[in-house]
């Protein structure tokens, strides 16, 4: 059997309650992913030009620092990375995460939290990345999913 993770970015608390019941009916190892300079409202607030996730995600600014702890990549043959819809696409702290580990001959199972779009052109975002990793676009979580239906998603990879 396969070793598997659920890594997570979450700003408001979605996508981590996702990321903690997909752990729960898998028994996966989680992982939360976070940033150096956690987000404050404000910086969430993408329908100001000058906030911090606008910035990042246009593009104005680095991706941003992440926690580096003990977190081994090594181990593990599918890493479920989970995060909200920004912008059509993965928050650029996603990229940061891939960017400093090394994913190679990894499969990477997308799964996302959005108040109403898909992924987007979120795959494609983050494949430079972690050009020689396998991506799969998973979910896009939205609403209620029952233990079982959340353990058949994980189980297909």
């Amino acid at each position: 059997m396969a070793n598997k993770l659920i890594a997570y970015f979450s700003a408001t608390g979605t996508t981590q309650t996702v990321a903690e019941n997909l752990a729960a009916a898998s028994g996966y190892d989680l992982y939360e992913i976070k940033p150096l300079m956690p987000y404050s409202k404000k910086d969430l607030n993408w329908m100001n030009p000058l906030s911090r996730s606008t910035n990042e995600m246009k593009g104005r600014v680095p991706h941003p620092a992440i926690v580096t702890d003990d977190i081994h990549i090594a181990p593990y043959d599918v890493i479920f990375i989970g995060f909200p819809i920004w912008w059509y696409i993965a928050p650029t702290i996603i990229n940061s995460f891939l960017e400093i580990h090394d994913f190679s001959g990894k499969k990477i199972v997308l799964f996302a939290t959005s108040g109403g779009s898909g992924f987007g052109k979120a795959v494609k975002s983050l494949q430079e990345s972690a050009p020689d990793a396998e991506f799969v676009e998973g979910e896009v979580f939205n609403g209620f999913f029952s233990t079982e239906q959340l353990k058949e998603f994980c189980e297909k990879y």
